[in-house]
């Protein structure tokens, strides 16, 4: 399975008497998933859903052995990487040189050392770091007749940071092959609405409230009423550990080594596909709210919800034009 921890969506769903919708729900990928679409055929699709998260899970999940990534990973030089893996690796590419390498799926190695990892080793000492430095460059993997190759073997690729994003905006294509266009795919907080509800009203996604420590309920800090758009959350208010009365974060600065310290808790994204959120939020925690505003202004294709620590230790927001425009409810 592909494990990312979940963060920050809830899909707010006020179900009518006189439409009711397909609705399929279940854990995979580490997580939960919940497709609810509205279908004048009344057609059942739960089957070929399972079907595209475990096909997603055989190719670019790191907790199955024997997944295409995994053997890449372990440099098995006959495995040939499928089009469900090629798709992503061309993604992550351009969302890394967009970035300027904020985003990495090469950065396994340094969240392992950290013990976030599939296999955490907790090497934290500064030789260690500088040294698994040299294996996190995404510009050192590249795909060459369908073929993964690798500057340096020692180098893994992480899809975790865009996975379930890609798994969202797969699920999405399905559905629209078949002539469904009403619809939302929920997949461990990474959302994609197209259409509306019946009567035209927009789907309503709840962004989560920062919590204060891990044990913290869920509630909710925003209400956003969308449609043809895709929303996705990172944050480093849920995964985290403390040591002498340090905090580490799981975000990883691939530039430094070492886990973000800036005071920004999450970023809400909103793009036009799940895949382009799910990679954004990430970067963009590891930018840190002043340089994520900076590149937004550049691109005004992205939209944002960031929650941070302001100088007093309240939390503070700050939201796009394009958020503004669907915010419906806000604590």
């Amino acid at each position: 399975m592909i494990r990312k921890f979940f963060f920050g969506l809830t899909v707010v769903l006020a179900l009518t008497s006189c439409h009711r919708p397909a609705r399929f729900s279940g854990e995979a990928q580490g997580t939960y998933y919940v497709v609810t679409y509205y279908d004048l055929r009344n057609r059942d699709y739960g089957k070929e859903i399972d079907s595209l998260l475990a096909a997603v899970d055989r190719s670019v999940s790191r907790y199955q052995p024997g997944s295409i990534i995994s053997r890449i990973n372990d440099n098995d030089t006959i495995v040939r990487v499928d089009s469900i893996f090629a798709d992503i690796f061309r993604k992550s590419m351009e969302v890394s040189e967009t970035t300027q390498g904020a985003f990495d799926v090469t950065v396994g190695p340094l969240v392992n050392a950290w013990g976030f990892g599939v296999k955490p080793v907790m090497r934290v000492d500064t030789s260690a770091i500088d040294s698994l430095r040299r294996l996190v460059n995404y510009r050192g993997v590249h795909l060459e007749n369908g073929r993964v190759v690798k500057q340096n073997p020692h180098m893994t690729i992480d899809f975790d940071a865009i996975a379930q994003g890609y798994t969202v905006d797969l699920i999405g294509t399905f559905l629209e092959h078949h002539g469904i266009t009403s619809y939302i795919i929920d997949v461990g907080g990474e959302v994609l609405a197209r259409g509306t509800k019946p009567g035209g009203e927009k789907w309503h996604v709840g962004i989560e409230r920062p919590a204060r420590n891990q044990q913290d309920e869920r509630e909710v800090k925003a209400v956003v009423a969308v449609k043809n758009e895709a929303l996705s959350t990172s944050g480093n208010y849920r995964k985290y550990y403390e040591v002498d009365g340090i905090r580490y974060s799981h975000t990883i600065d691939p530039a430094t080594g070492y886990p973000v310290t800036h005071p920004l808790l999450s970023v809400t994204v909103m793009a036009g596909d799940c895949a382009t959120a799910d990679a954004y939020a990430t970067a963009f925690m590891v930018m840190g709210l002043d340089k994520a505003r900076a590149f937004l202004e550049k691109h005004p294709e992205l939209n944002a919800y960031f929650i941070y620590s302001g100088p007093g230790g309240q939390m503070e927001t700050f939201m796009t034009e394009g958020i503004k425009k669907i915010l419906v409810e806000e604590d």
